[in-house]
């Protein structure tokens, strides 16, 4: 029953999400005015915004006008409850859960607006670096020096590699907001994991990257939305990390 409730909740909460990353970059109201048609203007029945099922019935374009529906929105309402579950299983209803799928919405939310419009947004990044600092004073697993300290790896990392190649090239190889994400990232996870997030959002941009110049005949110019690789690298450290990292330094105890 409870993974029926939190997949449940975890369809409607991402269908909220899709609100998030639709407006917030627009600087339009989260609230006002209900969701409607971008083309045609004509406002979505309740029964066309049931998650997922209504862009199946739908096939994927509006009711009114047959405008395409991007597959970004059921995506996104597919993954929140699927992360929401895999929570719950390392957590149980608790309330690291609650706070982790705070954060993991956090994370959706920066990946498909980087991926979007190139931007992470510091109305979540600077919120979920307070909201995080707060919460590790009441942490069994971390405290704020701790998380002070996840906060200023995370993010000194990408402002060492910013500064350098600033120096080198004259030119900005990262955007700022990658660094403050990395302020968020790393005060919820801690140092430890967020090298760990780095490592794994890197390769990841780094193969894709590769996969772009090779198929795609982009040139060394075309610049990659890091946020987008690094949020999951985030969740996924978030999930397997500790697993991760304690198999791996285990090696050297031998």
């Amino acid at each position: 029953m409870e993974k029926i409730i939190v997949a449940l909740f975890g369809l409607a909460w991402g269908s909220f999400l899709n609100v998030v990353i639709h407006r917030l970059p627009r600087g339009l109201s989260l609230a006002h005015p209900p969701s409607s048609c971008p083309r045609c203007g004509t406002r979505i029945k309740a029964y066309d915004n049931v998650p997922v099922l209504s862009y199946l019935w739908l096939r994927g374009k509006c009711r009114a006008c047959g405008l395409k529906i991007s597959p970004v929105y059921p995506l996104v309402e597919i993954v929140t409850p699927v992360c929401f579950l895999l929570l719950l299983a390392k957590h149980s209803l608790t309330v690291p859960f609650f706070a982790s799928s705070l954060f993991a919405s956090a994370l959706i939310v920066l990946c498909f607006i980087d991926l979007h419009h190139q931007i992470l947004p510091d109305e979540i990044t600077l919120p979920g670096l307070a909201l995080a600092l707060v919460y590790s004073v009441f942490r069994s697993d971390m405290n704020l020096r701790q998380s002070l300290l996840g906060a200023v790896a995370g993010a000194g990392f990408l402002l060492a590699i910013y500064g350098a190649y600033l120096l080198l090239r004259k030119k900005e190889g990262l955007g700022m907001g990658d660094v403050t994400m990395m302020l968020f990232v790393g005060a919820y996870l801690g140092w430890l994991k967020a090298f760990f997030t780095l490592l794994v959002g890197s390769f990841a941009g780094a193969l894709v990257g590769l996969f772009l110049l090779s198929f795609r005949k982009k040139d060394l110019q075309f610049s990659l939305p890091f946020g987008t690789f690094l949020a999951p690298a985030a969740f996924f450290a978030l999930v397997w990390g500790d697993r991760i990292i304690s198999a791996y330094l285990s090696l050297y105890k031998r």
